[in-house]
């Protein structure tokens, strides 16, 4: 266990908040803890747990999150995180700035705050955070290994475990920028927790993400033809649009990194290992006639189309 809590994670003690009750945190003996006697232990991985009650049920297991960690860490997705990030520069003047400065002129007593709903390995979070160099960084998750991976992604990130459906251990009004990245959605959290100059960047896949990949494995989870009509539903009455890009572009995959794609998603609920090998050794053949996926000492890649929509919305 660690000796201190991460400095990350001290410096976001003024925002952060006892699930239990409320009340601010202090950090005393290896742990996180209030005036009313709640106790958050630190895990030896760095992160602290700020569940609350009988806890999440976390939908990602342990080979999920060690998929999700290798697969983005080729780069694959590089193209999306490059635009989320132009996208919140272009929103979020404060993140950019060189010191800190609040929408008025005068200048902020921290930091820009950047939090991230569901971060899995904390991939994104450290891709901005090495962007906006002004900026902090706050991520929670339920899965433990994924958080194990987040703690040490980057520096200026600290991370906790928590549950998006449940109330967020955070102040009203201390985040800038909200990132949802393939995550689920608490909308009347996120709008209570973000600044009124402070934005929510929505990532969800687009009809042909992954399409010639769905095609080769029937099993994997396809994407709801209403996602973007729940979507707007859901975000409507807490949250106005600003703007809306698609991101498509061609991704070569190794038969690897098709595993780890398949196994990162809730697709590995239903697709069996056995009946992968078995698929991606009857893919598709390039113009010599030689299978694209299966081996030889120099395989051709299988194509797929990412396809994937990201909007920014401001609080109402």
């Amino acid at each position: 266990m660690p000796a201190t809590a991460p400095a990350a994670l001290t410096g976001l003690l003024d925002i952060l908040r006892c699930p239990s009750c409320g009340a601010s945190l202090q950090e005393s003996e290896r742990a996180l803890r209030c005036a009313n006697r709640h106790t958050f232990d630190l895990a030896r991985a760095g992160y602290v747990s700020l569940l609350a009650g009988s806890g999440a049920i976390s939908g990602d297991d342990d080979e999920m999150a060690r998929a999700r960690e290798r697969f983005l860490t080729t780069g694959a997705y590089s193209p999306l995180l490059e635009a989320i990030g132009d996208l919140a520069a272009g929103t979020v003047p404060q993140l950019a700035a060189q010191s800190p400065v609040a929408a008025g002129g005068a200048p902020r007593t921290s930091a820009p705050t950047i939090l991230d709903a569901g971060c899995g390995p904390g991939y994104y979070l450290a891709g901005l955070l090495d962007r906006f160099p002004a900026a902090r960084g706050l991520g929670f998750d339920t899965s433990a290994r994924s958080l194990r991976f987040a703690a040490r992604a980057h520096a200026r990130a600290a991370v906790y475990s928590g549950d998006v459906f449940a109330p967020f251990p955070l102040v009203d009004s201390s985040v800038d920028l909200l990132l949802d990245v393939f995550a689920p959605r608490q909308p009347e959290e996120f709008a209570r927790v973000l600044r009124p100059s402070g934005r929510l960047v929505v990532v969800r896949p687009a009809g042909e993400h992954l399409a010639e990949l769905r095609d080769l494995i029937p099993a994997m989870v396809s994407v709801d033809p209403h996602k973007e009509e729940r979507l707007h539903t859901a975000l409507d009455p807490f949250f106005d649009v600003l703007e809306q890009r698609v991101v498509r572009y061609q991704l070569p995959l190794d038969p690897q990194r098709i595993r780890d794609l398949v196994a990162m998603t809730p697709s590995a609920r239903h697709v069996e290992v056995a009946d992968l090998d078995h698929l991606l050794a009857r893919a598709p053949q390039d113009d010599s006639g030689s299978s694209q996926l299966a081996g030889g000492s120099a395989p051709v890649p299988f194509h797929v189309t990412v396809s994937v929509l990201i909007s920014a919305h401001r609080p109402r």
